[in-house]
């Protein structure tokens, strides 16, 4: 699989100010660097996207003849072990042979609001962004035009995300405002009762997540942290190769949690 010979480079220092400038990712305070996280060897005429920096992620990257790569789920997270042993030492000899640039936004891509996480996953249920709350305003909230059922918003999620949700809390509470952020954050679900939701949708649950949504009065929808996650990095990707005119593919390295 050879580029297209019309598309057109760019160098990773051009494509990391890019994405630096549309996500404005100096003003995050994060659990990881985000931006350039390995220098490649070359120009970049294929860009391959996907949510983590996996083993099975970057094999296929390497197989599409990719010459960078962006994700969500990078490496060099805050408290996790230094040491390049194991299946880290693998992850990185694969890039590292191959030329590979990495690239990773974590909450920057959460937070921008058309091509984040958050505003991504609005756009394939139908949600209207009405407002946002919390840290770095990365709780967004939309308020239905009629009230639904719990159990339809958990069809709604699975039939879009194709991933059934967990759903714990007041379940025949009528749904008339709801509030999502993507991946794990069910520990801002009191960030999502102050803004007056009715249900909170993130990624993960935890077990004190079923005690404080049935105490709360509130519904809490766990659809998946990989399965909520998938389309931030998928547009930005597109928006990097329509700007550059370089080619896209994203990669589902699928991920039932």
């Amino acid at each position: 699989m050879d580029p297209d010979p019309a598309r057109g480079t760019v160098t990773a220092a051009e494509l990391a100010g890019f994405f630096g400038e549309t996500l404005d990712a100096g003003r995050f305070a994060d659990y990881c660097p985000n931006g350039l996280q390995v220098e490649g060897t070359r120009p970049i005429a294929r860009l391959v996207s996907g949510v983590t920096a996996s083993l099975a992620f970057l094999r296929r990257a390497v197989e599409m003849q990719a010459d960078a790569v962006l994700v969500h789920h990078g490496w060099f997270w805050r408290g996790e072990d230094p040491r390049v042993i194991g299946a880290r030492r693998e992850r990185m000899r694969l890039v590292l042979e191959h030329g590979l640039a990495l690239f990773a936004y974590h909450l920057p891509l959460d937070a921008h609001p058309t091509l984040g996480n958050n505003a991504r996953l609005a756009a394939v249920m139908g949600w209207r962004i009405d407002g946002r709350g919390g840290e770095h305003d990365l709780v967004f909230w939309h308020d239905l035009p009629a009230p639904v059922d719990a159990h339809d918003l958990a069809g709604s999620i699975e039939t879009a995300l194709h991933r059934s949700p967990l759903m714990v809390g007041a379940a025949r509470r009528p749904i008339r405002r709801i509030a999502w952020c993507t991946g794990a954050a069910h520990d801002w679900i009191g960030q999502a009762i102050a803004l007056g939701a009715d249900a909170y949708v993130s990624g993960e649950i935890a077990e004190r997540t079923t005690h404080e949504a049935r105490e709360a009065g509130i519904v809490y929808l766990a659809a998946g942290h990989h399965a909520t996650e998938r389309y931030g990095v998928q547009a930005l990707g597109s928006h990097a190769a329509a700007h550059f005119g370089i080619e896209h593919r994203f990669v589902d390295d699928d991920n039932p949690v």
